[in-house]
C-alpha cells in the first residue's frame, strides 16, 4: 500500500513534466509551420535576389546573349575609381543634408502646433497629408510645369516683371529645387510619425510638469522632447533610407542634368542598369549602397539605444 502511494506520488509529477514537454513541442511544431511559409516568401524575394546581386557583382553581366562570366573585382574597381559615383554620393550627402533639416524642422513645428490645437485637428492634419498621396511622378511632372523656363507658372510670373528665369536648366538652382519637391511631399510624413508620438505622450508628466510652474518651452525642451526623441529618430531614418533610393522626381524633371547637377546616387545607379545596361557594375554600385544604409541604421540604432540608457 505504502509502495503504490509512493509510485504515484512520483507518477504525478513525470505526467505533469511530460505533458508540459509535449505541449511545447507542439507549440514549436505549430508556431515553426505557421512561419514556414513567410519564410519561404522572404527567402524568394529577399535573400535569393540579394545573394544573386553579389554573384552578378563579380560577373561579366550584360544585356547580351552571352553568358555572364567571371571577371573577380574588376566591377568593384570601376565602381570606386569612378569619379561620377564619387561625386553623386556627394550631390546625395547635400540632398540628405538640406531635405532631411527642412524637413524635420517643418514636420516636427507642424506636429507641435497641430498638437496644441484645441479644434479642428484631425481636419488640418488630414489637409496637411495630402502630399501625401501624389505619386513621385505626378510630383515630378507638376514640378515640371512650375519650373520650366518655357511653360511653366512661375516663368511666367517672373516675366511679368521683366525676370528670366531658367530653375531647373540651371546648375545652381536645379537640386535645390527637386529638394524643396521633395520637401513638400514627404515633410507631413514626419508631422504624421511625430503627432502619433506626441498622442502617446503621458498626461500624469505633463500635467505634474503644468503644476510645477513649468511653461511651454521648458515643458517643450526638458520634457516633450526627451520623450519623443525616438520617435523623431525613427522619422528620420526611415526619410534617410527613401532618399538613399530618390529616383522619380529627378527621372521626370531633370534627368539627371543639366551637366549631372542633379544626378544622386539612386539615379546614378539606374543609369548604369539601365541606359548603360552594366548590370555587374549596377550590381556592384547597388551593394555599395546597402553597405551604407546598413551602417547608417545601425548609427541610428545605436543612437536610439544610449537614449533608452
Amino acid at each position: 500500500m505504502r509502495l503504490d502511494i509512493k509510485v504515484n506520488a512520483y507518477r504525478k509529477p513525470l505526467e505533469t513534466a511530460g505533458t508540459l514537454v509535449h505541449g511545447r513541442r507542439k507549440k514549436w511544431s505549430t508556431e515553426f509551420w505557421m512561419l514556414l511559409p513567410s519564410m519561404i516568401l522572404l527567402a524568394v524575394i529577399s535573400i535569393f535576389p540579394f545573394l544573386y546581386m553579389i554573384y552578378a557583382s563579380f560577373m561579366d553581366y550584360s544585356l547580351s546573349f552571352d553568358e555572364p562570366t567571371f571577371n573577380g573585382m574588376k566591377n568593384w574597381e570601376k565602381v570606386l575609381t569612378n569619379d561620377t559615383f564619387w561625386a553623386s554620393w556627394g550631390r546625395t550627402a547635400v540632398y540628405a543634408l538640406c531635405g532631411l533639416s527642412l524637413e524635420m524642422l517643418i514636420g516636427v513645428g507642424m506636429a507641435l502646433l497641430i498638437y496644441v490645437l484645441p479644434k479642428a485637428r484631425n481636419l488640418i492634419l488630414t489637409l496637411w497629408m495630402i502630399p501625401l498621396f501624389v505619386a513621385p511622378v505626378v510630383v515630378g511632372l507638376l514640378g515640371r510645369f512650375l519650373l520650366n523656363s518655357t511653360y511653366g507658372l512661375y516663368a511666367w510670373l517672373f516675366r511679368l516683371i521683366g525676370v528670366e528665369t531658367e530653375i531647373l536648366g540651371n546648375v545652381s538652382t536645379a537640386l535645390p529645387a527637386i529638394i524643396l519637391m521633395d520637401v513638400w511631399e514627404w515633410t507631413p510624413l514626419i508631422t504624421m510619425i511625430v503627432f502619433a508620438g506626441l498622442q502617446s505622450l503621458p498626461e500624469e508628466v505633463l500635467e505634474a510638469a503644468e503644476v510645477d510652474g513649468a511653461g511651454y518651452v521648458r515643458r517643450l525642451i526638458h520634457v516633450i522632447f526627451p520623450l519623443i526623441s525616438r520617435t523623431i529618430l525613427l522619422a528620420l531614418l526611415i526619410r534617410m533610407m527613401d532618399i538613399l533610393r530618390f529616383v522619380d522626381t529627378i527621372k521626370i524633371t531633370t534627368e539627371g542634368g543639366p551637366a549631372d547637377s542633379t544626378k544622386v546616387i539612386g539615379y546614378h545607379l539606374m543609369e548604369v542598369a539601365f541606359r548603360f545596361q552594366d548590370f555587374g557594375s549596377a550590381a556592384a554600385l547597388g551593394l555599395s549602397m546597402l553597405v551604407v544604409t546598413i551602417f547608417l541604421g545601425q548609427q541610428f540604432v545605436r543612437f536610439m539605444r544610449k537614449g533608452e540608457e
